[in-house]
Parts: structure tokens; sequence; C-alpha cells
């Protein structure tokens, strides 16, 4: 993993997951969203994220806008860039109607706020939102490469050229989202992507990294063993 320069930032809205991961030193940043807010039981959404900001001031967060109307999402995103100068705002790339959200990007972008505009598939959408940064602020365009992956099209030439692109204005860094693997570290990396997302459970995979394949072939069946001794099961 030293030869990688993709930072990886963990996707989660669990707290004692998220330092967890954080103690792995591994990690450079962190991201979240309204789904994984809901799968956490997360009752307040202004509390969460000053605690989560209270517990890792140096690194760099991004938190979702929850409205629907880009006119109360411009209220949110305000707000939310208020909890801390590390904190990155996530603007969807449309509303649930289909409706743009670059007006909305350009003007919180004039404003000096740092973006994470997410729900990226297409390179249209790259290039649109690229645009829509002003000169001069620090942005991430989350590209959901999985989400690509899982309609049987392969992502690696749609990331290389989102690469290209964001690359173009500096202070833009492409984001790999909604990885599935430990192997999509490496696909990023090679594609020229700045950050990977992953969920704690691939984290928890980093250590395999490396790994003697024939002793990983001997964990597997130790792991099936004790299963095996748990079930009670008996086939004769």
């Amino acid at each position: 993993m030293e030869n990688l320069t993709v930072k990886i930032y963990s996707d989660g809205a669990d707290i004692e997951k998220m330092k967890q991961s954080y103690k792995s030193g591994k990690i450079t940043g962190f991201t979240t969203n309204p789904s994984l807010m809901k799968k956490a039981g997360i009752k307040s959404y202004t509390a969460f994220a000053k605690a989560v900001v209270e517990e890792f001031p140096d690194v760099s967060i991004s938190f979702e806008v929850f409205a629907d109307d880009f006119e109360t999402m411009k209220k949110e995103a305000l707000k939310i860039s208020e909890y801390g100068k590390n904190v990155f705002v996530k603007i969807p790339i449309t509303n649930t109607k289909g409706e743009s959200a670059i007006p909305l990007i350009k003007e919180l972008s004039k404003e000096g706020l740092s973006l994470n505009v997410t729900a990226i598939l297409t390179l249209d959408q790259v290039k649109e939102t690229v645009d829509a940064f002003e000169e001069g602020t620090n942005n991430i365009v989350s590209v959901f490469a999985g989400r690509i992956a899982d309609t049987g099209i392969d992502p690696i030439e749609v990331m290389k050229k989102s690469s290209e692109i964001c690359h173009e204005k500096i202070g833009t860094d492409l984001l790999w989202a909604s990885s599935r693997e430990v192997l999509n570290i490496f696909q990023a990396n090679d594609v020229g992507a700045d950050i990977i997302t992953c969920a704690p459970e691939i984290i928890g995979k980093l250590n395999n990294i490396g790994k003697d394949l024939k002793e990983l072939s001997l964990d597997t069946v130790k792991m099936f063993n004790e299963d095996i001794k748990s079930l009670g099961y008996s086939i004769l």
C-alpha cells in the first residue's frame, strides 16, 4: 500500500466504526450520506455532525444536504459549511425530479464553499460539475464507479476520462465512490483518482493486501470448519 497515491476515506455514519477506521492509520477522511445515517440510527443530524467534526478536526469530512428543492438545499449547505473548515458539503447532481443542481453548485462555489458533488455517473455530469466550480476553490467530484459496474459496464474508462476532466481545474479531486472490494482501491489508483471511499467492511480487509494466497486458502478452510462446529450438524 505504500506505493498508492489514492487517499482512502471511510464511508459511514457509525462514529465508533469511524474511530476504528481512523485508528488503522490508513484513513485520511470521511464521507456520509442520508442512507448511511438511516442505517446507523442517527437521531439528530446536527448533533452527529458536530460530534464527528469534534472527533476528527483535521481531516476532510463530507456531509450531505437533505432537502430536495434547491432553495432549501442552499440554506442547508450554508449551515453545514459552518460546522468546520474541514467540511465539504455534499450536493446531489440532481434532485428527485431530475432537475440539474448545476445552478446551485455555481452559486455555492462562488460563495467559497468546498463542495462534494455526488451521485454522478456520466461524463457529461462530470464536465458540467467541474465547469461550475469557481477558480480557487477546493472540491470533490464523486463518480459512482460501483454503480456503473452494477449495470454491466466496466467503469475504468469512465473513471480515466473523469480524472482527466477533474484535473483540468486546480483544487478539484476525483473520488471513486461506491467501492465494492479491495481491488477497487488499486483500480482507483491506476486511473488517477485522488480519493476512494470504502465501507468499514472493506477497510477491515486491508490487512489481506499482499497476503499469500495459499495461506488465505487455509484460513478460509479454517473459517468453514469453525462454522461447521457452531452449526452442530451431522451428515452421517
